[in-house]
Order: structure tokens, then sequence, then C-alpha cells
């Protein structure tokens, strides 16, 4: 495995220039001027085991034409509906790695630099677990280390960084623990601002919290909205977010990491004017 120190990307344009979004390939053309004006994309399609079973070649194929002239950075979503990289069983591990490899195969298929992985740290997802050793993190870190340390070979053959995204996790220590120990540059945080909101109900940090400890190990961001009760991926601007104060802890970040709008095609537009009329926030 090749383990470099984070190297940060000196910053080429103001905060939300290149401001992205998610969305399944059906919904490019619907988005299609404002996304090739140098826009960041996410395809949502690899996450859905489906794809990754049938023609997904195919797939790949119509993705290139229909992505013809696209000059952005573009990523995939990984698979995530019943998979952990956090597998004690062999069964289970074989079956999660062999799906996220036909991912990062899709993704080398069409020219994808990032590939969204979940935390599988679900276990600190409560409040009355604390982040010791006493409580197995030792283990749990080994057993996904050795998961990643398998699949990030192909993914730095391919040239895609796995980024993975906050869930369920109360603080982002154990996410910046594995960091430091991968220390592999194919290997960034996501955060999801939402993800975030949603688990200050039982201590968890703000969004803008989370942002500026993971520093220069960030390199995605999943910007939505919620009212702190379910995840709605609802625009942002329509729950309770403090999206003022997320894009001043972003502005600190010299990563440059990938401002991804993770909503329902449909209110992408709402989302966008909403982030973009807050302008560039002051320090």
């Amino acid at each position: 495995m090749t383990a470099t120190q984070p190297k940060p990307e000196a910053p080429t344009a103001p905060l939300l220039a290149t401001l992205g979004a998610a969305m399944p390939l059906s919904a490019v053309e619907q988005h299609r001027d404002w996304l090739f004006a140098g826009r960041d994309l996410e395809l949502q399609d690899p996450v859905s085991h489906e794809l990754l079973d049938g023609d997904w070649r195919a797939h790949a194929g119509r993705t290139r034409e229909v992505l013809d002239g696209f000059t952005g950075r573009l990523g995939i979503h990984g698979p995530f509906w019943g998979l952990t990289l956090m597998p004690r069983d062999p069964a289970v591990r074989e079956v999660s790695v062999r799906r996220h490899s036909a991912a990062l195969a899709y993704a080398g298929e069409i020219g994808a630099t990032h590939m969204v992985v979940h935390s599988p740290f679900d276990f600190f997802g409560h409040p009355l677990v604390s982040h010791t050793a006493a409580t197995g993190l030792a283990e749990q870190l080994d057993i996904v280390q050795d998961i990643l340390e398998e699949l990030l070979p192909q993914a730095e053959a391919v040239g895609c960084t796995l980024v993975m995204e906050n869930i369920r996790d109360t603080n982002p220590t154990p996410l910046l623990t594995l960091a430091r120990r991968m220390n592999h540059d194919r290997f960034r945080l996501s955060i999801d601002v939402g993800h975030a909101h949603l688990m200050q109900r039982v201590g968890g940090p703000t969004p803008e919290a989370w942002i500026r400890t993971v520093g220069e190990w960030l390199g995605h961001v999943h910007l939505q909205d919620n009212d702190a009760m379910n995840d709605w991926h609802w625009p942002p601007g329509d729950g309770q977010i403090h999206w003022r104060g997320v894009l001043a802890a972003l502005a600190t970040v010299q990563s440059q990491p990938r401002l991804i709008i993770e909503v329902g095609s449909a209110h992408l537009e709402r989302g966008k004017a909403y982030l973009e009329g807050l302008g560039t926030p002051k320090l």
C-alpha cells in the first residue's frame, strides 16, 4: 500500500464556485447546462446491486456518451444497502469486497475520481457507548483497515479516492483515527452535514464542528437539510441546519473538498439557489 502524508490542494476558486450535485445518470440531461459549466457531479447509479450484477459496462458506455464534454470532477456513490466495511463474518466480508470492487471497476470505466463509502461505525452511533479500547475500538479499526487495504490498490490503479461518509457516527474521532492509521492518498473523509445534524440529538457535534475537526482529511461533503428528526434530504435552507456556519467552516478548509448537493433532482434548483444566495461567508 502506498502511504503518504495528506497534501492539501491550493485553493484555485472561491467557495461554491464548483458546487455540484448527486443524481442518477437519467437526471443529468435536466441539469446539463449547469453541470457542464465545470461543476462537480456524483452519479448514484452504482449504489444498486442490480447495476453491479447486470451489464454495468454497457451502462458505463452510456454514461461516457451522456457526459461527453463534461469537464468537472466526476465521482460515484458506492454500494451500501446491507453492506458493511467492518465485517467480522468472512462470508459477509467476501460479499462486501466484491460489491465495492465492482463499483470501483465501474468508476474506472467512466473516469470517476471519487467513490463514497459508508462509515461502518454504527456501534459508536449510540450516546451510551464511548470511543475506547474497552468497547472494542482496536478490533473494529483493524477489521476496517484490513478490508480497505484490499480495496485501495484497485482504487489507486483506477485513480479513484475512497471518501468515507459519516452515517450514524456521533463524533469524528473513529473516522479520524482510521484516516490517520491508513495515511493513504486515496483515502479521505466525507461529511454529510444532514447526518451530522441528526446525530446532535444524541450528543454529537454540529456539522460545522465536524468540518473544522476533520480539516485537511476532508475530501467530500454532502449538502442536504433536515428537521433533526429524519434524514429527509431536503434542499439546503428547508430545514434547521445553520448553513452560514457550515459555509464559514468550509471556507477554512484548504483541501478543496467536493461540495455535493444530495437532494432529489426536482429540488436541486432550490437548494443551489439558496446556497449561492448566501454568498461567500465571513470567517
